[in-house]
């Protein structure tokens, strides 16, 4: 065999293995109409890089280690999250090396430092064709990012495109075209900070269609308000085919939750990114696309809940027992508004699920921690990310498994023996929080689904999902975000508010203590009876019965037609508020502490007020 045949019998190796690994592995098929021009794609890439190798073994090991990432790291991420690598997941690599531990870093560590390590030990400029090869590299490097449509548009109008079902583009167009594919689509679609007269026309949009105020006597009255987030919190229930020896959810749980009409809280993820369901329930904005919103997408300061009560004299504490820059927290927390971020450093580590703190010990000292605000009767914003939780469901030795399963898929029955401790543990520190603290708002939610098995396994037996997201029903989808919620509201007991997405939370906090000034959730408090859960790709909205109706692609109905236009406004001043120079931004003068009190409160809606383009003062 000569040198310059090397990469073409090396690519179809390697090309079969993969292939042969993807689908018998993890049932992610490669169609044959996409193999011919996906290979082809891929050969010249592996030509460009052994001209511009020095060693040949060298270029064997690196070839085969980006191969594998293209097709086994794209059916790996399918088989758990039903879609493909995005570009955004590069931002995320940070955060995914961080909370991996023993094998599983090394298995993520080890071939992209390989890859690093020997392209710059094997780069050589030894042979004309290494000058070719880098002139097409970085030819091909600038048109991606400054002239995307030139590679963008032929590739779509000859193989097409799909803006909500990622996985059906994947096996569609092969790894090779889909990487090329969607990371030119990444530069092309960047969001960008929109102008002052689009900024201003998107916002007049959305405020006209907001409800008129409601007048009302009634005066701000701080109470103190906990959110607790409850890492993949979910009703183990709803798998009917699991048969499981007992139900996994507190039966006093379960009780509380009836009082709330079993409400649930609309996600805008599944099985993790829990950062996004964070900016919602803080932000009362939606997220729309496939990425991390507080990696990128949050540079400024903004007006979020936190910010807004730590302004009227509340103290802004977030509480997570994990690494602090995790999902770059560290500094959204601060843009939006919290005043202390309790991290792992900041708890004892007494009662550990492995590397996961047990929620009862997080409790326990939040409460502890706070003792000091309670006594002087300063308003608190209690914010807490819980964590245990995780994939894969590990449990102490004090905490025994008590649930059996039927189900031959393995995270089915340790999520609910998770799930079991989990419930228990919230229920008593909901009963300490309502003892000790009786009129406070306690909200209570799960960030997504859990992950149970490769492409929705667990789902899938109790025929709650299909193994697909192409194959989703309607219902389907909204069962794929949908999470329990519960808003107590003091002595009065838990709302009654439906399924509500969560980035209508932070608005209705607000209405709690009859807060009646402008904020930048008005713009998303729409006078339709509909409920609008965008999806990246899709959105589908709920009218007052629950009955869904999905949005996916052109053509769209006239209801649909409406919610598209109010989601792009809705984007356009999000882009405006979170990266851009705040046109948008309400006017909102800052007070001075308030005294607590604890009358009766009637949720009202706020006033949307007069929008100026000013800053917050600091």
């Amino acid at each position: 065999m000569t040198s310059k045949f090397l990469p073409l019998f090396s690519t179809m190796m390697l090309y079969a293995v993969y292939y042969i690994i993807s689908t018998v592995k993890f049932d992610v098929q490669i169609l044959p109409v996409a193999i011919t021009y996906d290979f082809l794609l891929q050969l010249l890439a592996s030509y460009m890089l052994f001209a511009l190798s020095k060693r040949v073994w060298i270029f064997l090991i690196i070839q085969t280690l980006v191969m594998g990432i293209l097709y086994v790291g794209n059916a790996v991420k399918i088989s758990f999250f039903g879609g493909p690598i995005m570009p955004d997941d590069v931002f995320a690599l940070r955060s995914l090396l961080l909370i991996l531990e023993g094998w599983r870093f090394f298995a993520a560590a080890i071939p992209l430092a390989a890859i690093a390590s020997l392209v710059f030990f094997n780069f050589s400029m030894r042979h004309w064709s290494s000058y070719l090869a880098s002139l097409v590299a970085i030819l091909l490097g600038i048109t991606v990012a400054y002239k995307p449509s030139m590679i963008l548009d032929p590739i779509d109008k000859y193989t097409g495109n799909s803006v909500w079902d990622q996985r059906s583009n994947y096996v569609w167009h092969g790894a090779t075209l889909y990487s090329l594919q969607e990371t030119t689509r990444f530069f092309a679609l960047t969001d960008v900070p929109p102008d002052m007269d689009s900024a201003q026309i998107a916002a007049d949009n959305l405020l006209s269609s907001t409800p008129k105020r409601v007048a009302t006597d009634k005066p701000f009255t701080p109470r103190n308000i906990h959110i607790v987030l409850l890492e993949s919190f979910w009703d183990a229930n709803n798998l009917k085919k699991a048969h499981y020896n007992q139900n996994p959810l507190s039966p006093e749980f379960r009780k509380l939750w009836k009082t709330a009409g079993y409400s649930h809280a609309l996600t805008p993820v599944f099985g993790g990114y829990t950062a996004n369901s964070e900016f919602e329930v803080l932000c009362g904005f939606p997220v729309t696309k496939d990425n991390v919103k507080f990696e990128r997408q949050l540079i400024n300061e903004v007006p979020c809940l936190p910010h807004i009560l730590a302004d009227k004299g509340y103290r802004t504490i977030v509480s997570h027992p994990n690494v602090p820059v995790f999902w770059n927290r560290v500094n959204a927390y601060r843009n939006i508004g919290f005043q202390d971020y309790w991290a792992k450093d900041d708890f004892i580590l007494d009662d550990m699920n492995r590397e996961f703190l047990a929620d009862s010990s997080l409790y326990r000292q939040v409460l502890e921690k706070l003792s000091d605000s309670f006594d002087k009767k300063q308003p608190v914003l209690d914010y807490i990310v819980t964590y245990f939780g995780h994939w894969n469901y590990p449990l102490s030795d004090s905490r025994p498994n008590k649930i059996t399963s039927s189900s031959s898929v393995e995270e089915v029955t340790s999520y609910a023996n998770t799930i079991y401790y989990k419930s228990r543990e919230l229920v008593n520190f909901i009963d300490q929080l309502r003892k000790r603290d009786p009129d406070s708002i306690i909200v209570v939610f799960g960030d997504h689904l859990p992950f149970l098995g490769e492409n929705f396994a667990g789902y899938v037996d109790s025929g709650v999902l299909a193994s697909n997201r192409s194959d989703f029903s309607t219902d389907m989808f909204k069962f794929y975000v949908s999470t329990p919620m519960m808003i107590i509201d003091g002595q009065k007991g838990a709302l009654d508010i439906g399924s509500l997405p969560l980035y209508q939370v932070p608005k209705l906090l607000l209405n709690l203590l009859n807060f009646n000034e402008p904020t930048i959730m008005d713009y998303v408090t729409s006078a339709s009876d509909k409920r609008i859960r965008p999806l990246p790709g899709l959105h589908f909205s709920l009218a007052k019965e629950e009955k869904v109706e999905l949005c996916k692609e052109p053509p769209f109905s006239e209801s649909c037609q409406a919610s598209s236009r109010w989601l792009q406004d809705v984007l356009v001043v999000s882009n405006d508020l979170f990266i851009g120079r705040q046109f948008t931004r309400p006017k909102h003068p800052v007070a001075e502490p308030v005294a607590p009190a604890s009358p009766e409160l009637i949720a009202s809606p706020s006033d949307n007020g007069i929008i100026e383009a000013v800053k917050l003062s600091p």
